[in-house]
Parts: structure tokens; C-alpha cells; sequence
């Protein structure tokens, strides 16, 4: 690979928690199995997961790179929301060679040229190759506002899934397993309480449960609904 690649490869580090495993499906069962199912049988083709921010795209996405290289396949992630990322030359510096490539944010460069472009390049090379192509957005491959028609045709010609989002039960089983990840008891009630008063979305959520996981071992206190108000209070 070229040396931007590999300087980016050191950079996106995968975090652990993005497993299968801990990933809460809810009503997305059957995207989440198709996922599985699509890396494990390690065939050719492209699989597009859409659904809005919050929903677990990158989780699914980190998850399937990891599950590619635990096995001792090499994987690659890339968003494509960041500010610094290098220019659309990015995509032509070896990629197609990887087991299995997981572009996301990929709607983050639609009506750019030069980017689209790149993309429709990259997806034929990756065909060629009989790679396997695992791409994400916030919207279906057609409402992600493409200009380049054979860009849009390109990304729904394989597998095409779009993640419901969660109900307020899912998110507190989703918040109370990120707790137990982290050694946390959180009781029911108070995922309960974060989720009615606090940012909906789960990025937002689980970044602040990492926040009160840290104050709550400093002060060596248990998560309930009035050190929350404390601790939240303070901050306001």
C-alpha cells in the first residue's frame, strides 16, 4: 500500500467494542444477520447499509472489519465524514487489494466530483478483483444525492439494507450493556431517566455514560438517578 494508506491504518485504530457480539439489534435483526452472513462467507460483491446517525452503522461496520481480521483476513474502515481527510487520490492507492474494504459517511461526498468519481472507480476495481465492498450511509444509495447515475446504479446492485431505528426499550438495553462493558451496574430506571431528559441519539448517549462512568469511580459512587442530577447540574 502507499504511504498515506498505511499512515492512515495507524491512525484508525478499531475499538474494541465494536463487536457483533455487544451490538443490540432490536428491530434490525435480519440487516444485522445478512451483515454476518455476507463476511463470513467471505464471497465477491458489496453490501450498502444505510439508516440515520445514531443507529449503529460504524459499529456494524468497525465489527465487520474486526470479524476480517480476527480471522487473519485484512480489513479496512474509513469514514468518509472527516475534515482531514486527504484527497479522493485516497481511493486509488491500493485499496481494491484489502479482504474487505467498510467505507462509511460515504453520503458525506455526494455532489463532489471528483470524490464521486473516485468511488465509481474504486467499486468496479474492487468487482474486478472479486473483492467485497461493505459501504454506509444516511439514506438509501438513490437519496444520498448522488450526480453520477453510474455511481448510484453501481451502489445498488448488490446487498441493500436500512436499519429501523430503536425504540426507548432497545436504547436502555443498549445503554445497559455499554455499563456492563465498562464494569457499571446501571438499573433500569435510570437508563430509563437518561433517555426521556437527555440527547436521544446513542452516540450521544453512550459518550455520556462514559462522562458519568468517569466521575462516578472518582467519587466512588453508584449510578442513580439523583448523583446523575448532581453531576449533570454541576456541568450546567
Amino acid at each position: 500500500m502507499a504511504a498515506t494508506l498505511k499512515q492512515l491504518a495507524l491512525q484508525l485504530r478499531l475499538p474494541d467494542r465494536a463487536r457483533f457480539a455487544n451490538f443490540h439489534p432490536g428491530p434490525n435483526t435480519e440487516p444485522v444477520q445478512q451483515l454476518q452472513a455476507f463476511v463470513e462467507q467471505a464471497a465477491a460483491g458489496s453490501f450498502f447499509l444505510w439508516g440515520r446517525a445514531g443507529e449503529g452503522r460504524s459499529h456494524l461496520l468497525m465489527a465487520a472489519a474486526q470479524r476480517v481480521n480476527e480471522a487473519g483476513g485484512q480489513a479496512f474502515y474509513l469514514s468518509l465524514a472527516g475534515s482531514g481527510l486527504p484527497s479522493p487520490q485516497l481511493l486509488a492507492e491500493g485499496l481494491e487489494g484489502v479482504d474487505l474494504l467498510a467505507l462509511d459517511d460515504i453520503d458525506r461526498v455526494a455532489a463532489q466530483q471528483d470524490w464521486e468519481e473516485a468511488l465509481f472507480t474504486l467499486y468496479n476495481r474492487v468487482q474486478q478483483q472479486g473483492g467485497r465492498l461493505l459501504l454506509a450511509a444516511r439514506a438509501r444509495p438513490d437519496q444520498c444525492g448522488f450526480v453520477l447515475p453510474d455511481l448510484v446504479s453501481r451502489l445498488q446492485w448488490g446487498l441493500v439494507f436500512g436499519l429501523r431505528p430503536l425504540a426507548d426499550a432497545d436504547r436502555v438495553q443498549v445503554l445497559q450493556l455499554r455499563a456492563r462493558q465498562r464494569g457499571l451496574e446501571l438499573p433500569e430506571e435510570v437508563a430509563g431517566y437518561l433517555i426521556k431528559r437527555y440527547p436521544r441519539d446513542l452516540a450521544s448517549l453512550c459518550t455520556l455514560l462514559e462522562r458519568l462512568d468517569a466521575v462516578s469511580l472518582q467519587a466512588q459512587r453508584r449510578l442513580t438517578i439523583p448523583f446523575i442530577k448532581q453531576v449533570l447540574g454541576r456541568e450546567t
